[in-house]
């Protein structure tokens, strides 16, 4: 049978020439940007940090590929677009992809493969990936600014479906699904960059579990670097409860978290849910009425909690397609120092960026990858997605003079690191030919030089 390489495909001819395709290009990559993130990797030491906390338990005589090797080898592909680990089968060969690894991309051993992969995701142990989970924090509040003086914690959780039999995939009726429940930690400092801190999964009923634990930690690592830092929590209804806030009161942090609203909590903000209904009463005829809300501001003290609490409350009166018209009213607990209802209120609702930041982690990263059987070994692979989420914004902030500072990470991936290349080693020196019509090369030079400064 004629091997593949020799086979020749014929196109339409183009200006009178025949037009003839052929697999026999030599080492071509279309992943050539991956050495970004291997220097990406490099100026940070995540991965290094990560391997250090993983216990080998391995015969050393018998080791072809130490932990780093193979955390960079699937952090990158996961980076690169290949979330699954049979993607590395083919993958492993991979000239760029070696090459960013610290292989020789001819002459070098090929990566692991996918069976060696996933030995390696269902090895580690709850104290491996307790350690990786604070070596991933860690790095997080070392990528803040000197002389951070304040830093907002976002918190929330993501729906992850399952569809097999994974441990603790439970039912959850909010859902209507078997699923995880992975919870989110971001740190936004005081030039509004977002960045993940951390990233815990959980079975499908948590609730708030695992939320005073994780808190803990966070801020412990924050004061840790920054002893006189401000802290504040900022969290949907889903956190606004006595668990959260008692927490947030021993730990002395700020904390503006919404909150379900129920009898009293109405009868209370009767007077600004009244002032709104008058407000729509009066415009309702202009047709270009403002949206009719109003703020105010009540004591509450549920009959958990230890104390009264400042309870902002918003009422808008909305109106369907259908012509329906409603009173929403809101209400969010906090106690930061505030003389506007209105800006705290909008302050709270600042926290619906982090929903973007959370879409790339699960779309452009996959972070919903959980199909292995073992908890434990889904939790690795949510640490690993987590870290190819962590490199790529670093990029983003190497790219801040550039068009690709605010660029999704799937459009990072697309401009950045999907490049054509011809990779060739010699005795010396190993080049790498990147493509002459690609079109990012100013940019791409910028971001390097600012990795490698």
């Amino acid at each position: 049978m004629m091997s593949v390489s020799t086979m020749s495909v014929e196109f339409p001819a183009v200006s009178g020439k025949l037009v003839t395709a052929r697999f026999d290009g030599g080492d071509i990559t279309s992943n050539a940007g991956l050495l970004l993130l291997s220097a990406a990797d490099r100026k940070t030491g995540l991965i290094d940090s990560l391997a250090a906390a993983i216990e080998d338990k391995r015969q050393a005589s018998k080791v072809s590929h130490d932990h780093a090797t193979l955390l960079r080898e699937r952090i990158l592909a996961i980076a690169g677009g290949y979330e699954d680990a049979n993607d590395l089968d083919s993958l492993r060969s991979d000239p760029a992809l070696k090459l960013a690894c610290s292989r020789a991309p001819q002459t070098g051993e090929h990566l692991a493969s996918q069976p060696t992969l996933s030995r390696f995701e269902n090895s580690v142990s709850k104290k491996d990936l307790l350690r990786m989970g604070v070596a991933f924090a860690k790095q997080g509040v070392a990528q803040l600014p000197a002389g951070t003086k304040k830093v907002v914690l976002d918190i929330d959780e993501m729906e992850d479906p399952c569809h097999g039999q994974q441990e603790l995939n439970f039912f959850n009726a909010h859902y209507d699904t078997h699923c995880y429940l992975p919870l989110l930690l971001f740190v936004t400092d005081e030039t509004g960059r977002q960045r993940l801190m951390a990233v815990v999964l959980r079975s499908g009923e948590s609730g708030c579990r695992g939320v005073p634990a994780l808190l803990k930690r966070a801020v412990g690592l924050l004061r840790e670097r920054f002893p006189e830092i401000k802290i504040e929590l900022r969290a949907d209804a889903g956190y606004g409860n006595d668990k959260v806030l008692r927490c947030c009161d021993k730990l002395g942090i700020e904390y503006t978290l919404g909150l379900r609203g129920n009898t009293r909590l109405h009868d209370l903000s009767t007077a600004t849910q009244m002032d709104a209904c008058i407000k729509y009463t009066q415009l309702k005829y202009d047709p270009n009425h403002p949206v009719c809300r109003e703020f105010g501001t009540v004591e509450y003290q549920a009959g958990t909690w230890n104390k009264e609490r400042k309870i902002i409350v918003k009422a808008e009166i909305t109106e369907a397609p259908n012509g329906d018209v409603k009173l929403n009213p809101r209400f969010v607990v906090t106690n930061r120092e505030f003389t506007d209802p209105e800006q705290a209120y909008e302050f709270y609702c600042g926290r619906g960026d982090i929903e973007n930041r959370i879409k790339e982690f699960n779309l452009d990263m996959f972070g919903g990858r959980t199909s292995c059987h073992r908890f434990l070994a889904n939790q690795f692979r949510v640490l690993m997605h987590a870290s190819a989420c962590f490199l790529t914004s670093v990029l983003q902030e190497a790219a801040k003079t550039t068009a690709w500072t605010k660029a999704q990470m799937g459009t990072i991936r697309l401009r950045l690191y999907k490049i054509g290349a011809r990779i060739v080693e010699s005795v010396r020196r190993v080049w790498v030919h990147m493509s002459s019509s690609y079109p990012d090369q100013r940019a791409w030079l910028t971001v390097y030089a600012a990795l490698t400064s």
